[in-house]
């Protein structure tokens, strides 16, 4: 890329803002989903559990696809940037109607529409972030670049959480959640376009082959590289997914303080995470990817287990910088990963299938409903969580159940994972480009 004259350079902080803006509706969608239509509207636990498992199996369908078709799309403005356009407006919009559902809407009517409106907010950022994640090993090379842009994308995106999540109680008790949601959708919308029209893609790639989808399935079948990374986001994933949606029920049930003392709680992560984001980047230069990405996910492990004994909004908050820390080391090493497999399967069958990958990593990350689905469903059925209304015997046990108990051990098989994963050793040089390290092991 550097030798070819037709290539414009993109903006690192330019592609960043897109994390923002996909990162904006996706975090209220993901975190206040349960406390809105279990808590306030009355769906059942069993019913929102049921949710997170049908999507499960759209989320394996609809990835592989959306990557596909993003891979062997042609057009004068470029492989990504169509997808981009249209499904950002697209994922504003069915964002806006999952919050805003008909006042009517009770018992089975108020699930069907609860199913169909996340089954479609879902797929639509599926279909975002999968051309999104695939403009990051294209546009941008080497750990050392990717380090310094992921930096920059993670400061983005725990900016959006900051707002999204820690603001959304405060926000949410002037606007309520409908106005806080079409707020959201505009600002998510604006910044994707913003991003999306400043990124250049390689020319070269819109003449490169077109990945055919039986070789393409074929190779990610065979790569155990990817299933292994694959299983460590996956729980992962599930253990965010879980922190962010407990932290309302620990709030209210647990510690026995109002919704809106949620924000103190995510403040304290977030605030951690955008100081810490940089310094873990400076600690991949340093000390080499893989060791720092499993010392994250150790750290994010490990820091659950003070919530779990704290009984006051101070120590929950003082708990809550060590998952802030954690948190950012794992968001600043992940993506790096998930480069580097893309990067191994362009050079070994000359193809650019950044898409696909990053749909199917995509996929795996969401594979993540269904721990956390199973996770909901021994909330009712062993601390008999039925809705807000029938919260059961010990809510606040089944609270810390989500926050801390299920969510440790996910992270302990994340960890486990992580071992099995090794890629060749590199070294930066003075330029940032990456070479494999020399074999000092003379004689073996």
């Amino acid at each position: 890329m550097e030798g070819n004259a037709r290539v414009r350079k993109t903006s690192p902080l330019r592609y960043a803002i897109g994390m923002f803006g996909t990162s904006i509706p996706i975090n209220m969608f993901k975190t206040y989903a349960a406390i809105y239509y279990v808590d306030r509207l009355g769906l059942s636990m069993a019913d929102y559990s049921l949710v997170l498992f049908i999507y499960t199996f759209v989320d394996a369908i609809d990835n592989p696809v959306y990557g596909y078709l993003s891979d062997r799309t042609r057009t004068r403005w470029g492989r990504r940037r169509p997808w981009l356009v249209i499904g950002s407006i697209l994922l504003g919009i069915s964002f806006v109607a999952f919050y805003w559902p008909p006042a009517v809407f009770t018992g089975n009517l108020l699930f069907i529409y609860f199913l169909i409106t996340y089954i479609l907010t879902g797929t639509l950022d599926s279909l975002v972030n999968a051309n999104y994640a695939a403009l990051f090993p294209d546009l941008f090379s080497g750990d050392a670049l990717r380090a310094k842009t992921n930096a920059f994308r993670q400061a983005f995106q725990l900016v959006a959480m900051i707002i999204s999540v820690a603001l959304t109680p405060m926000v949410t008790s002037k606007l309520d959640y409908p106005l806080t949601a079409l707020i959201y959708a505009f600002l998510g919308i604006s910044a994707i376009l913003f991003c999306t029209f400043g990124c250049h893609e390689n020319p070269e790639y819109e003449q490169s082959e077109k990945p055919m989808f039986r070789s393409t399935i074929s190779a990610l079948l065979r790569n155990k590289k990817f299933w292994i990374f694959g299983l460590a986001n996956a729980f992962y994933s599930a253990t965010f997914s879980l922190i962010l949606s407990a932290v309302p029920f620990y709030v209210k049930y647990t510690l026995g303080l109002p919704e809106g003392q949620n924000t103190f709680l995510l403040a304290a992560v977030l605030l951690v995470a955008i100081a810490a984001v940089f310094l873990w980047a400076k600690m991949v230069r340093k000390f080499t990817l893989m060791p720092v990405w499993r010392m994250a996910l150790l750290i994010l492990g490990i820091s659950l287990i003070p919530l779990y004994f704290a009984n006051s909004l101070p120590s929950a908050v003082l708990s809550s910088v060590l998952v802030g820390l954690g948190f950012s080391g794992v968001i600043s090493t992940m993506d790096l990963i998930g480069a580097r497999i893309i990067d191994e399967d362009s050079g070994k069958y000359h193809l650019h299938r950044e898409g696909f990958y990053s749909s199917a990593m995509g996929f795996m990350s969401r594979l993540s409903g269904l721990f956390t689905s199973f996770a909901f469903y021994c909330v009712h059925a062993f601390y008999q969580f039925e809705s807000g209304d029938a919260p059961g015997p010990n809510p606040g046990a089944a609270a810390k159940f989500l926050l801390v108990i299920f969510p440790f051990i996910l992270m302990m098989i994340s960890f486990l994972f992580s071992i099995f994963l090794k890629f060749p050793d590199k070294t930066a040089d003075s330029s940032g480009a990456e070479s494999p390290a020399p074999d000092n092991r003379k004689g073996m």
